[in-house]
């Protein structure tokens, strides 16, 4: 005789608050943890990079898949490691001054600003707005936390070293989270997601290249001070549209403010070439197969992932926007609205 077993009335009702419980505890181990999330997405970007390196040696060279991905390792580490070598060494000096003289910079521009009541309110507005972010937080703690940053940047090498080396593990695990009969859908957009996450990086290395060579060549035009080491920042800040490039600016038109208004000027001319140069030839050549988000969409939706993940989330923003439009587009769009949708790489 079960006198104590709950009505089904009741045992509804017990489901439910333990489901809404676990929901609750999953998505407060989820922010707690929300820098190792990040974290493994950089990794999930490794992979690719990893992956695609990997079969152009499997189809161009002809190495058989096994050797191609070491291969592919291998390059991503010597890439990696010269990238460390021209930080350190070739432009080592010149980033030791910079940052040296960066105070004293900082205080020649809020000079320069402050002759006009325009000038002020830019200063003043960007000096608000980066004291109150948590980017800022980071980037204020990067001294102190060198040790942790590179353990973190280590975590997702190997992190990414180990997701290239067998993807279909992974693939095949978080399909088994899903239930049987909803797993084709979310196969094909995992599919989609990472055909487009592809096609978007070989864009960005493009885009960022040619963006590093032409500021490099543009500063050394207008008499800048360490034009080369200011074109590799401008080319790595290129990954994050819109925020990267215009932050790269800074220390160059800083730089550009030590020599005089003539430097200066020419150097905001630089810029504005290159940037007209990439937005009407570059971008639209590169970005035309991948998928296309809305400016004012990109721009706000990193600074928000900027503000909850901090600086590692600046750095991955764009590409975690492009996993976050894909998935919205496979899962909702087409498989849920049934609307039209064209493949990665195909015309959207």
């Amino acid at each position: 005789m079960n006198r104590l077993k709950p009505d089904e009335s009741d045992a509804r009702f017990l489901r439910r608050v333990i489901a809404l419980a676990v929901i609750v505890a999953v998505g407060a181990a989820l922010y707690r943890a929300l820098d190792l999330l990040i974290l493994a997405f950089g990794s999930v970007l490794g992979a690719i990079v990893i992956r695609e390196v990997a079969d152009f040696w499997h189809k161009r060279v002809g190495l058989p898949i096994r050797w191609a991905v070491a291969a592919a390792m291998a390059s991503v580490l010597l890439v990696i490691a010269f990238l460390v070598w021209l930080f350190t060494v070739q432009f080592g000096s010149q980033i030791n001054d910079f940052v040296a003289n960066l105070p004293a910079i900082v205080d020649q521009l809020h000079a320069m600003l402050a002759t006009s009541p325009v000038g002020q309110k830019i200063y003043d507005a960007v000096e608000a707005a980066f004291a109150g972010s948590r980017v800022a937080h980071d980037l204020g703690g990067l001294a102190q936390g060198s040790i942790e940053l590179l353990l973190n940047m280590i975590l997702l090498l190997i992190g990414a070293l180990f997701l290239a080396g067998d993807p279909g593990v992974y693939r095949r695990g978080l399909l088994l989270l899903i239930p049987p009969a909803s797993r084709p859908p979310f196969a094909d957009a995992l599919d989609d997601t990472g055909a487009t996450l592809s096609l978007w990086l070989r864009a960005q290395i493009i885009q960022m290249t040619t963006m590093g060579l032409l500021v490099a060549l543009g500063l050394w035009v207008a008499g800048v001070p360490s034009s080369a080491a200011l074109g590799l920042l401008a080319g790595l800040s290129e990954f994050i549209p819109y925020v990267g490039p215009t932050a790269a600016m800074v220390p160059a038109l800083a730089l550009a403010a030590t020599e005089g208004p003539g430097t200066l000027v020419a150097a905001f001319i630089a810029f504005a070439l290159v940037r007209l140069v990439q937005t009407n030839f570059i971008t639209p050549y590169v970005q035309q197969r991948v998928v296309a988000i809305p400016p004012a969409i990109t721009l706000f939706a990193i600074i928000g992932i900027g503000y909850v993940f901090g600086i590692f989330g600046l750095f991955f923003s764009a590409a975690l926007l492009v996993v976050i439009f894909t998935l919205v587009r496979s899962l909702y769009l087409r498989d849920v609205l049934g609307e039209d949708i064209a493949p990665p790489g195909g015309d959207s």
